[in-house]
Formats: C-alpha cells, structure tokens, sequence
C-alpha cells in the first residue's frame, strides 16, 4: 500500500527530476513530464510488494496508455536493456530520495536501504550496482 512516507518520496523524486531536467537542458513540457513520472513511479506499490512494484506500475501505465510506462516498468532494475534519458534522470532522482521524501544523495540513499533490506538482500545489492553505474555514467 502506498502510505504518507511513499507520496512524500514521490513527490521529492518528482521534484527532483525536475532539477536534474534542468541540468540536461531541458524544454517546460519535458520538465512537466518528468514531474508526472517521478510522481507516479511507485504506483505499483498499491498492488504489489517490493520486488515487483516497478513491474505492476509499469503495466498499470502501459493499460493506460502512458507515454513514460516502460521508465516506471524498467526503473532501478540494473539488467534492464532499456535506456531513456527518462530513465536516467528518473532512477538518479529515486536513489538520491530516502523513504522519507528527504534529498539524501546516493551513500545516505544506500545507507537507508541497506538498514531496511539487509546487506545481503537483493532489494540492497541491486541499489548498489545501480548507484554505481550512475555514478560511472554520471552524464
């Protein structure tokens, strides 16, 4: 289920995007559209659990035909063979977000999957490949 701590990670992802959009150059419709996506990206969360909730948005969006579902489809998954500077900008925005909605960077981000997942979880090691292939293909 989405709950209050979800819509404020949302809403700061959504807001976020709209920064990094800024630093891509982009034009008032992209940034708005960037917005939509980044408030809607965890969708999925009202009908599945963690590991799936990227997929359930993405079908969602799709059935509904939204121009950006496959960056909701394929957000945070790291063998994924779909690229979009969307995507780009959308999974930079969600793994600089806490659970919380605060601006916390990448290590902190880490740091606060790590403490809710496990170490070892995969939900963990994904985020951590992630982070680090945005960090290698910064722009």
């Amino acid at each position: 289920m989405i709950d209050n701590n979800r819509l404020n990670h949302s809403l700061a992802v959504a807001k976020k995007m709209i920064e990094i959009g800024k630093e891509y150059n982009l034009n008032d419709d992209e940034l708005q559209d960037l917005f939509i996506l980044g408030f809607n990206h965890d969708i999925g969360y009202e009908y599945g659990n963690n590991s799936k909730h990227a997929h359930i948005g993405g079908e969602i969006l799709k059935r509904n035909n939204y121009k950006y579902w496959k960056e909701i489809y394929y957000h945070g998954d790291i063998n994924s063979e779909y690229t979009s500077l969307f995507l780009k900008i959308l999974n930079k925005a969600d793994m600089q977000i806490d659970k919380y909605g605060n601006d916390v960077g990448y290590t902190q981000r880490l740091e606060d999957i790590k403490n809710r997942y496990g170490e070892n979880s995969v939900t963990y090691k994904n985020a951590e490949m992630l982070v680090s292939e945005l960090r290698r293909n910064n722009h």
